[in-house]
């Protein structure tokens, strides 16, 4: 939920939410609405407006429903025992594996972590069932964005 204050703002990056939109339009990037609800609780100002205004990106939990919860069933370690609300990890990775999708995460597997909190990440689920994960860097290149 980070990436536009600390990695990529909209400063220095002006277009990157809208070259995502256009992705979104196209039917090229999508969400869980899990996602959605992650961003109202710790988003940016500028975060939570875009994604209010981009609600084609999502898409409903309960169409993912079942895949998230064979994945929760299959790699319990991915599931944060201290998170506050229901976390969107299980329900992107199932996203991805239903359309045969891409993960764009900033999250980095548990070995690169010092002392990570949890044995499984986005990028250790995706690796572990064939799932193809990037970060938002390598979407940009991916995709041949300049800024």
């Amino acid at each position: 939920m980070d990436w536009q204050a600390r990695y990529y703002p909209t400063d220095v990056f002006p277009s990157l939410l809208g070259r995502v939109g256009d992705l979104v339009a196209r039917g090229r990037a999508m969400a869980p609405a899990l996602v959605h609800e992650e961003i109202d609780a710790v988003g940016t100002a500028e975060l939570i407006g875009w994604a209010k205004a981009t609600a084609g990106l999502f898409v409903p939990t309960k169409d993912l429903l079942r895949e998230a919860l064979d994945i929760q069933a299959r790699f319990p370690g991915l599931r944060d025992p201290k998170a506050e609300h229901e976390e969107a990890d299980a329900y992107v990775i199932a996203l991805a594996k239903m359309r045969d999708g891409i993960v764009v995460t900033q999250e980095t597997p548990a070995a690169e972590k010092n002392r990570p909190r949890r044995t499984h990440f986005i990028p250790d689920v995706c690796r572990e069932l064939g799932i193809p994960c990037i970060s938002l860097l390598g979407l940009m290149r991916r995709e041949r964005w300049t800024f």
